[in-house]
């Protein structure tokens, strides 16, 4: 019998904790929690959780430090739970190596999906697939191709070194910083206007209605998402 995954819950407030415990059982989860950031760090030490879902606003230390202290020790995913005007916490957890975000309030399911999207991840990062595929697009990291509908897709250099970073990171959420840095070099990770054209591209070439994209998405003044294919 395969083992449960675990999930850490790292919340002050009792509701959300008692809404996720019951929510993340029902749903085949073992749930542990904590209240404070120092009791996480604990917690991710003792226990071993297969998952972290941080909030930002601790009593102790802040969620952003928690964070910064796991990724010094750890790979483990971590889904922050953010409220919906703290966008610079959004941006500075992703950066620090959060691995996705939900804005309060938020929908169990929405969550149980991106909860699952971190899983696959970390269940395959010893194997990483070299084929990706979303509806009619199929990229190969091996061979260094892109075909939509079972058309090649030329793409200049940059553009598929973007598309590959995006591919890589298929379901997370990547910042403007993370992308220009990984793509461009730490030189130029302030030139988001720049990245946006190079978004504006690939649209064009993969999206079935680039103005209206459902597989490469914005997350509003945070980042893109390639959406999971899998």
């Amino acid at each position: 019998m395969a083992r449960r995954a675990s999930i850490l819950v790292v919340d002050d407030e009792p509701p959300i904790r008692r809404l996720l415990r019951t929510s993340l059982t029902a749903q085949g989860y073992d749930v542990l929690e904590a209240t404070g950031g120092q009791e996480a760090i604990d917690a991710v030490g003792r226990d071993k959780p297969d998952l972290v879902i941080l909030d930002l606003g601790l009593p102790d230390l802040g969620g952003i430090e928690v964070i910064r202290v796991l990724r010094q020790r750890s790979s483990l995913p971590i889904i922050v739970l953010s409220v919906r005007d703290d966008e610079r916490g959004k941006v500075e957890a992703l950066d620090l190596g959060a691995d996705d975000y939900v804005i309060k309030p938020f929908g169990v399911d929405e969550l149980v999906a991106r909860i699952r999207t971190a899983l696959r991840h970390r269940f395959q990062a010893q194997g990483e697939k070299p084929l990706f595929t979303a509806g009619d697009l199929a990229v190969d990291l091996v061979r260094r191709s892109v075909k939509r509908g079972g058309e090649e897709v030329h793409l200049s250099p940059k553009e598929y070194d973007l598309l590959a970073e995006l591919v890589a990171n298929a379901g997370k959420v990547l910042t403007h910083r993370h992308i220009l840095s990984k793509v461009w070099g730490p030189a130029h990770t302030e030139d988001a206007q720049y990245l946006r054209v190079f978004i504006r591209n690939l649209r064009s070439k993969l999206e079935p209605d680039p103005a209206r994209p459902q597989l490469i998405l914005t997350e509003p003044g945070v980042g893109y998402r390639l959406r999971d294919g899998s």
